[in-house]
């Protein structure tokens, strides 16, 4: 049973950040400003060269750095040495991570794939969470990593991330049969998530409303920006991902 902690508060979507004051996405700030907000927490984990867990979204640092290139082709201490550009906070390995948030709120900890095969990240990250204590979930948009989790680290609760369509160029690589079995979850018998994160501007969906009404599975909704993805997140899922605001907690 997927437990209630889960869906209690809004979810900050890579923490609370805030480029123009400072507070990059996925930081040591951001997180730290969510949980003293009260809110649960939303990361990323990317995996380093040296296999390392590494807090960062994108596969290249690009966007967000003064480094330029992909995450994988360095190793934790030249990730740790890379700078931001509008913060003086660095990258966070997963276990810095763990020690600042230290069950103060709920984690949810989203692993990045590249739908290859390669388990070391969510064996990393599994490896690094078993002494954890607090309050934590991990998803991925790579039913194989969630099914790898469930004899990985059955403790931890598991979740799918997915979408309809996977129009974006960023799917490029997969298929089309492919993306009909992620964006119907058709993957469900192997992966058995307990919940499913959903992005909010395609709900409802079929698989969905299933999971949550035949399965009592929670549906988590990503990324609640507007008014309008806040009433389709409480019609049609069971709590929000946000940026951009700040949600009253109940």
């Amino acid at each position: 049973m997927t437990p209630e902690w889960l869906t209690a508060r809004p979810i900050a979507h890579r923490g609370l950040h805030d480029a123009a004051d400072g507070v990059v996405e996925n930081t040591l700030s951001a997180c730290a400003a969510a949980a003293a907000a009260g809110y649960a927490i939303e990361v990323d984990l990317q995996l380093s060269a040296d296999g390392e867990a590494m807090v960062f979204h994108d596969d290249t640092l690009d966007r967000l750095t003064e480094a330029t290139g992909p995450v994988a082709e360095r190793t934790a201490a030249e990730l740790k040495a890379v700078r931001y550009r509008a913060t003086d906070d660095g990258m966070m390995r997963f276990s810095e991570l763990l020690s600042l948030v230290s069950g103060h709120v709920p984690l949810i900890v989203e692993l990045k794939s590249r739908f290859d095969g390669d388990l070391r990240l969510v064996r990393r990250a599994a490896e690094i969470a078993a002494p954890y204590g607090g309050r934590l979930a991990m998803m991925s948009f790579d039913p194989a990593l969630v099914a790898a989790l469930r004899t990985l680290a059955p403790g931890i609760v598991r979740g799918i991330t997915a979408e309809r369509h996977y129009a974006d160029p960023e799917w490029t690589g997969l298929s089309a049969m492919r993306k009909q079995v992620l964006g119907n979850l058709l993957h469900w018998p192997a992966s058995r998530p307990q919940f499913v994160a959903f992005c909010v501007g395609d709900l409802p969906t079929v698989a969905t409303e299933l999971a949550r009404r035949a399965l009592a599975v929670p549906v988590l909704t990503w990324t609640v920006r507007t008014q309008k993805d806040r009433a389709r997140a409480e019609r049609w899922a069971d709590q929000m991902i946000f940026e951009g605001f700040r949600p009253k907690l109940t």
